[in-house]
């Protein structure tokens, strides 16, 4: 029978996400009684991991539980993607959707929602992925006992401000949630799971809670999971999480099986960078049951097959630096097979990259998950892309940046999610002054640019505007007349708009007066003299006082009729009320002789 008929239940995939000091990690030790997280720097997950827990630790850790609820264990286990923040999220892709069933967001319920945590919600929501929340630091809320009972049995022996304080807690987060568009509630709380969000409170330290959370993620992935969890056990597909390069081993390839069978000497098609690339796994290597694929307590078991759902690391002669996180693995075992899946990759990764010839900014990031989350995020906020890759700002990035600062310097941005700046880009950023932002929270990295982006349009509209002939009326003052003739020296007040040097004065005919050559104020040369300001100009004019020109006359500054059109067009927000009514001036006195002037 082939093998492609056979149909298979995997076990699920859950990622674990959160804030990067939520948590996560100390749950998952508190289950595998494991102690990765104390041998990571500062206590932070440095590399994602996946760990498998068998349906026989979920009994032996939560049995009372399914016992008293009447649930019957009917998983093989639970494959558990453990996650810096939510990169492996992002990374645990298929065509844009989720490879994982379902994700467990832990929220700090001291501190409630941060940054990272509205993140991991949009990702949550982009690929419609079911989760529950684990209410984590339980211990830490003022006046918590462990009891060593079940949850709900110590939430009902604790002191009456205790449990105020927990429910105060919760129903933060409750509220955060609706503020979110989700209905959610204390898991013990909930009669429709399909349609509420459950929150679990734990704790990593005393283990309150951590039965609970198991239980409820067990009911919801058997409850409403069991059709996706059903596949066909024909050749693998799998996404990668990581890239790393192993002493003795070359480039190997962290990688979460999703659907079917890989088996040692497979040809597999793998998402490079510039093209698919074609090997042979040389070997598949993975932890023990309740051990951890980034840094396992023993020496990885090398193995003949795995089969879906499953962490593997993929061990192969030709995998290149090409090869990047986030990118599919799929197993080929014919000719046929083989160009469908490089059909199927290239389909896939060319939905990710992006050049194009449009001003817009330059993205960097550092694997497929991250590049195509911030691509959704900026297509959401309108701004225009001129480039997304994966990969090091390269001299190549900063030229793209430049040509596009050349058109429209408000979008001339390198974003670089996550990556390296190389040093001949360091250069050419310097040398053409291209604005660059860096950050690892893609919320933070947004937000950045986009402050920037309005400073810089505000810069150049004032730039435009300090070029463009702005309206203004004057007055001139009965017996301030310091010269009559050419160059005249007046006393003016400016009744209404902003006035200039170098600017033309009509007269209420539409009569060109002359061209102003110096403001003064109290002496003391001025560039600009505003509404209710009174001052001295000289006016460059053919014209005598006392002839054509007489005290009390009003002036107009004149504009050509482009002028006009680009005012009212491009910056009517920018004029205030006293230059908007010089205009209107101008206006009635320009379609004296014109009457389709401006239109």
């Amino acid at each position: 029978m082939n093998d492609t008929t056979v149909k298979h239940e995997r076990s699920p995939i859950v990622v674990i996400m959160g804030h990067i000091d939520s948590g996560k990690t100390s749950i998952l030790d508190k289950i595998r009684k494991t102690s990765v997280q104390l041998r990571e720097a500062g206590g932070i997950t440095q590399h994602i991991g996946a760990s498998f827990f068998p349906a026989e630790t979920i009994i032996q850790i939560c049995g009372e539980l399914l016992k008293s609820t009447n649930i019957k264990l009917d998983i093989k286990g639970l494959l558990i993607i453990d996650t810096p923040g939510h990169e492996a999220f992002m990374n645990l892709r298929r065509r844009g959707n989720s490879v994982a069933d379902i994700a467990i967001l832990v929220i700090d319920i001291n501190t409630g929602f941060q940054v990272q945590t509205y993140e991991c919600i949009k990702i949550l929501k982009e690929r419609r992925t079911p989760f529950l929340i684990a209410a984590n630091k339980l211990d830490r809320i003022p006046g918590w006992k462990s009891t060593g009972n079940t949850l709900l049995k110590s939430i009902s022996l604790q002191a009456d401000y205790v449990k105020r304080e927990l429910d105060k807690k919760i129903y933060e987060i409750v509220g955060e949630l609706s503020e979110e568009g989700f209905d959610s509630e204390r898991f013990d709380r909930i009669s429709n799971f399909t349609k509420t969000v459950a929150i679990v409170p734990t704790s990593a330290v005393t283990a309150d809670g951590i039965p609970e959370l198991l239980m409820v993620l067990s009911g919801l992935t058997m409850g409403f999971l069991k059709k996706r969890l059903n596949v066909n056990l024909g050749s693998g597909k799998g996404t990668i999480l990581e890239v790393k390069e192993e002493v003795g081993l070359g480039i190997t390839i962290d990688t979460i099986l999703y659907d079917g069978i890989i088996r040692q000497n497979d040809t597999i098609v793998v998402g490079g960078k510039d093209k698919p690339i074609i090997t042979k796994v040389k070997a598949l290597l993975v932890p023990k049951p309740l051990d951890e694929i980034r840094d396992p307590r023993e020496k990885f078991k090398q193995i003949d097959e795995v089969i879906a759902a499953m962490g593997v690391k993929i061990v192969s002669p030709d995998l290149k630096e090409g090869v990047v996180a986030g990118a599919p693995v799929i197993v080929a075992r014919n000719d046929d097979e083989i160009q469908e899946a490089i059909s199927d990759v290239q389909s896939e990764m060319k939905q990710l990259f992006i050049s194009t010839e449009n001003l817009g900014v330059i993205l960097k990031a550092d694997t497929l998950g991250s590049l195509e989350a911030i691509v959704n995020y900026l297509k959401n906020r309108n701004i225009p892309i001129r480039i997304a890759d994966v990969g090091n700002v390269s001299k190549r990035d900063v030229t793209e940046a430049n040509i596009v600062k050349q058109k429209d310097p408000s979008w001339s941005a390198i974003l670089a999610f996550n990556v390296k700046i190389l040093p001949d880009a360091k250069e050419e950023i310097l040398e053409n002054d291209i604005k660059i932002f860096e950050n690892k929270i893609i919320y933070k990295l947004i937000e950045d640019f986009e402050f920037w982006h309005k400073g810089e349009i505000d810069r150049l509209i004032s730039l435009e505007l300090k070029n463009m002939i702005l309206p203004a009326v004057i007055e001139f003052l009965p017996g301030y007349t310091f010269r009559k003739s050419s160059p005249i020296v007046i006393g003016v007040k400016v009744i209404s708009g902003k006035l200039r040097p170098k600017m033309t004065l009509i007269n209420k005919d539409g009569k060109k007066i002359g061209i102003i050559q110096q403001i003064q104020d109290k002496g003391q040369n001025i560039q600009e003299a505003n509404e209710g300001m009174e001052v001295a100009i000289s006016i460059k004019s053919p014209f005598t006082v006392g002839r054509q020109i007489n005290e009390g006359d009003l002036f107009y500054i004149d504009m050509s009729e482009f002028n006009f059109k680009t005012l009212t067009e491009k910056f009517k927000d920018q004029l205030n009320e006293s230059e908007l009514k010089a205009l209107k001036e101008l206006v009635k006195i320009k379609r004296k002789n014109n009457k389709f002037w401006g239109l």
